[in-house]
């Protein structure tokens, strides 16, 4: 494949059309294009952000752990923050191990059912969070600065049309 000269990206609209008119289908190249580029630069944007995190020790998943937990009072169930992360409870409860090995977050019984536990943000974890704050939203306005507030809204606006469209992909 060739880069786009216009924008560097690929696959490129002919490209597009060309593997569409491969197959015999009757899809929209552009739509097909859009699709595409958005699920690259969803994987270029993730490596990124591990990139970031791995400076302060974190990564993605942690970083939204410990931060989940903070805006949320520091306490909450394994089962709510799987849901709230949108990620299995055995996906939780590994990251709650690494941030427990670090001190960074605590368990502790639930007050309210005496089976379960609760994940508590520790002083160690929230000093982790107040350290990285203005790095990390600095770089993540540094990320869309080249978007003017008004470009910003309608990219949110379009970006949560998409999401609501991905179910598309995992649809049986």
């Amino acid at each position: 494949m060739t880069r786009n000269e216009a924008d560097g990206e690929l696959p490129t609209l002919d490209q597009a059309r060309q593997q569409i008119e491969h197959y015999g289908l009757e899809v929209d190249p552009q739509a097909v294009l859009v699709a595409v580029r958005l699920i690259s630069a969803g994987a270029r944007v993730g490596r990124a952000a591990e990139a970031h995190f791995a400076r302060f020790g974190l990564s993605t998943g942690r970083y939204r752990l410990l931060a989940d937990l903070e805006a949320h009072g520091g306490e909450k169930s394994p089962s709510s923050l799987a849901v709230d992360l949108d990620v299995s409870r055995a996906t939780v409860t590994g990251l709650l191990d690494g941030l427990e090995r670090e001190g960074l977050i605590a368990r502790r019984p639930s007050a309210e059912d005496g089976r379960g536990t609760v994940a508590i943000l520790t002083a160690r974890g929230a000093q982790r969070l107040r350290d990285l704050a203005p790095e990390h939203f600095g770089r993540l306005e540094a990320m869309v600065g080249g978007l003017s507030a008004g470009e910003r809204a309608v990219f949110l606006d379009l970006l949560a049309r998409v999401v609501r469209g991905s179910a598309a992909l995992a649809a049986d």
